[in-house]
Parts: C-alpha cells; structure tokens; sequence
C-alpha cells in the first residue's frame, strides 16, 4: 500500500482512495506499446550503426558480428510489454542497459535509443506497477546496481587516466569529470522515477475525482428521487382531503333523503342524484389521480404503496386551492418583496385536485422567489382558458450567488403538472428575471398519459364501462411564451 505522503502524489481531492491499485492497461494502449517496442526496436539499430560510423576508436562488434546491434533492438522490443509487466521490463532493459555498457561501449554512449529505452523502463516500472512495495524494492536494487556500475567506471577511469584536460581548472579534470557524470546520472534515474511516480499520483487523482462525480451523481439522482417522492405524499394527502370532503357530502345527503323519503319523494330524488354525482366525482378524481401516481413510476409503489396518501385523518376540507391565490399573494408579499396578482379570464368550475395544485405550484413559485432570488417585485397571473388553468409567477431577480438552491421544488412542480396531464415552463425569462409557469388541462386525462397502468377511470356517466387500454400521450412540453397576455 502506498502513502499519500510519497513524493509526486497530487493534493487530496477529498476522498482518498487508500490502496489504490491502478487498472491494467487497455486493449489500445497495449497496441501503443507494441508499435513503440517496434519503432525504438528498428531505431536502436540505425543508431547503432550511426555510432559505429562516428565512433574515432576501433568498433567490437563482438559475438557474430552483431551483438551491438542485437542488444539495442532486444532492449527497445522489451518495452511491448512495458505496461503489463513493467517490473519485469524494467530488470530485463536494466540488464541488457548494464551488458551494452561492457560489451559494447561505442553502442551505448552514443545511441540515445538504448538512453531512452532505459528511461522508459523506469518510468513505467513506477507509474504502472500494481505492487507498489515490490516496485519501490525493485527500484532501489536497480538504482543501487547502476550507481555502484557508475562507481566501478570511476576507479576505471582514475586508473586509466581517462579523464584528461589541458586546462588548470579549480578541481581539475578528474574530479570535473566525475562531477558531471554523476551530476547528470542523478538527474538521467531519479527524473525517470519521479517522473512515473507523479503519473501514477495524476492516475490516482483522476480515479478519485471519477469516484466523487458518481458519488455527486447518485446523491442528486437521490435527492430529485425523494423530491419526487415527497411531492407525491403531498398531492395523495391533498386527494384525500378532496375526497373526505365528496363523502361528507355524500353523507349529508344520503341522511336528508333518508329523512324525506316518504314524505317528499322529489326532494329525496334529487338528494339521491347528487349522491350519485358526487360519488362519480370524488371516484373520478381518485382513480384519476391515483392511477397516474402508480403509471409515472411503479417502483415507487413498492416504497410508498397507493394508500399512504389516504393514512391522514378526515374530517376537514381543503384550505388550499385557485380561489386562495390572492390571500397567498398578500402572504408573500412584505420586507422588501412586492407582489401583485392578475386573473385572466372568467372563473369556472375547477376539479379540487387541479384547483389545490394551482395554489401549491404558485405558493412554491413564490418561495423560491424569496429564498434564492434577489427579486423586488413579482407577479402572479391566473388564467382560465377554454379548456385549461393556467398560473405563472414571474420576478425581476436574480439567483443569488449563495447559498445556491437545489432546484427541487422544479423537480416537484414539474412531477405534480406531469401527473395532471399538464405542462411546465421553469426557467430565466429573456427580458430577465425568472418565470415559473404551468398549464393544467381542465377534463380529466385519460390514466395512461404517464406510462402505461392498469387503472381505469370510473364508469362514465351514460353507463358504458370505460375502456381499460392505456392511452399514452406526451406530458412535459413547454408552454409558448405569452408575455404579453400577462402584461
């Protein structure tokens, strides 16, 4: 296991991935290394040859003829398999580096290819290897074997009296000599280290910052699920007032007509006939409602199951819905926030699910607003159209730099729409501010706009049993720009 202290490793990005293995490489990359080992192969034997020509002294060509030349391309095909066996590499190219030295020294000093074999190796053995403990053991013995080879040559050359000079410098040639060579060793092996070591430190970053993005990505994935999820808890407790508030009715009525049964026939009829209506209604709006629930995702019925949204005590009707628009404006307004209300239209009868759904998406509208906009003003506009309700919120502001929200009450205003068969424009408006605007159709859409369910709407009011095929339709489109309607 490596430290995160080793020299080359990046800043902590903030999830550090302790043991870090580094993946083998890619079927592309091993191809790369291969053409390398091919291209240095042939190119360590032209430079052979070049230094044989410019060599002064007498050239050994040594066994067959040939050795030079078959040192530097085994060296350079060696490195095919740098990145699947990289310490591997490293000791065979170490070896063939040390025996190209003694056998044929005009090879080695003036072939760069044989240089940058040996560099490549290193660097390789470093960034790549898998066992960080057995590459660094490795290294040192190689490090310590050419040091010790370099010493060696020093006593050879002092011996020798190799390093020659005419000039009287302050150290002389010998010690000049020395001092370069080791001086350029030093920066030619220890380059080739931490060069490897700062790419696998890179490698190592790069894994950590993929692992924090997945992570960012299933938090917000889970973030918008339980947005989702909530705004649903919340439409089926709306339901549920909606319907307590159809049965009491009912109840009411069915107790009336018991009463003047027999007395005024006429009067219990048409108690009966609103029994009837009201049932249809409240069932209607159920189905309705509940249908699209379990349509527009299914694996949340597991999690949630249909009846939780009918688990909140009855008794009381909704205190929520179109009508209450100006009584939430006058809420909203107030320390520094003016907001004016438009209605747009003559009111119609509106099905108390769609009504509490205006009032929520405009009272979500105006929180954000508040919250994380630098909005004076605002506007909220009520339109009642032929066949739809239409609310939108505009303001004159702009997101505030921080705290920057998390977006979910879009998530939820656009789930509540798209289960009521409407549509959503959430988003900055061209002359500037911000615009929150949903259009909700006013007859109930069949139960398979949003996936496809089993549940059908109740029988129709001339008795025909309702078709159970699903009838998929697009949900989530943007509504036209109508600006200047709500001006």
């Amino acid at each position: 296991m490596s430290s995160p202290q080793e020299p080359g490793t990046p800043p902590k990005t903030g999830t550090t991935v302790q043991g870090w293995i580094r993946p083998g490489p890619t079927a592309k990359e091993q191809r790369y290394d291969v053409l390398l080992g091919l291209l240095l192969a042939v190119a360590g034997v032209i430079a052979t040859e070049l230094a044989r020509g410019a060599t002064p002294m007498p050239a050994d060509l040594g066994v067959g003829g040939v050795e030079p030349y078959v040192l530097s391309a085994a060296g350079a095909l060696a490195l095919c398999l740098r990145r699947r066996r990289p310490i591997v590499v490293m000791l065979v190219v170490s070896v063939l580096f040390v025996v190209t030295g003694e056998r044929a020294t005009f090879a080695f000093a003036g072939n760069i290819v044989t240089q940058a074999t040996a560099f490549m190796a290193i660097y390789t053995a470093v960034a790549w290897a898998r066992d960080r403990r057995l590459m660094k053991v490795t290294v040192a013995v190689v490090f310590v074997v050419m040091f010790g080879w370099l010493t060696l040559g020093f006593v050879r050359a002092l011996r020798t009296d190799e390093f020659k000079g005419v000039n009287d410098s302050l150290l002389g040639p010998y010690v000049s000599g020395v001092i370069i060579t080791l001086a350029i060793n030093v920066l030619y092996f220890f380059g080739a280290y931490f060069w490897g070591r700062t790419s696998w430190g890179v490698a190592r970053q790069r894994h950590e910052l993929e692992q924090q993005a997945a992570e960012l990505a299933a938090q917000q994935q889970a973030n918008a699920r339980r947005a989702v999820i909530d705004e649903r808890l919340r439409i089926s407790r709306e339901l549920h007032d909606v319907v307590a508030h159809h049965i009491s009715s009912i109840g009411i009525q069915a107790g009336g007509a018991r009463r003047v049964m027999d007395k005024d026939p006429d009067a219990a009829k048409n108690a009966l006939s609103v029994i009837e209506n009201s049932s249809r209604t409240a069932v209607n709006e159920m189905r309705q409602l509940l249908g699209m629930l379990r349509a527009a995702d299914p694996d949340l019925d597991d999690e949630l199951g249909v009846p939780v949204g009918l688990g909140v005590p009855v008794g009381k009707a909704p205190q929520a819905g179109a009508d209450r628009l100006p009584a939430l404006v006058v809420e909203a307004g107030g320390e520094g926030l003016e907001v004016g209300f438009h209605q747009i239209g003559e009111p119609v009868e509106v099905p108390e699910t769609i009504s509490v759904s205006v009032y929520r998406i405009a009272q979500e509208a105006l929180t954000n607003v508040r919250r994380h906009s630098t909005a004076r003003t605002a506007h909220v506009t009520l339109r009642y159209l032929d066949d739809a309700i239409e609310v939108e919120v505009i303001d004159d502001g702009r997101p505030k730099h921080a705290p920057v929200g998390s977006r979910l009450g879009h998530v939820g205003i656009r789930e509540r729409v798209a289960l009521l068969g409407g549509e959503s424009e959430i988003g900055p408006r061209p002359v500037g501010g911000f615009r929150v605007r949903a259009r909700i159709p006013l007859a109930a859409p069949p139960v398979g706009t949003i996936g496809s369910s089993d549940v059908a709407p109740a029988t129709s009011p001339g008795g025909a049993t309702p078709s159970l095929d699903p009838q998929p339709v697009e949900t989530d489109h943007s509504v036209q720009d109508r600006e200047g309607a709500a001006q």
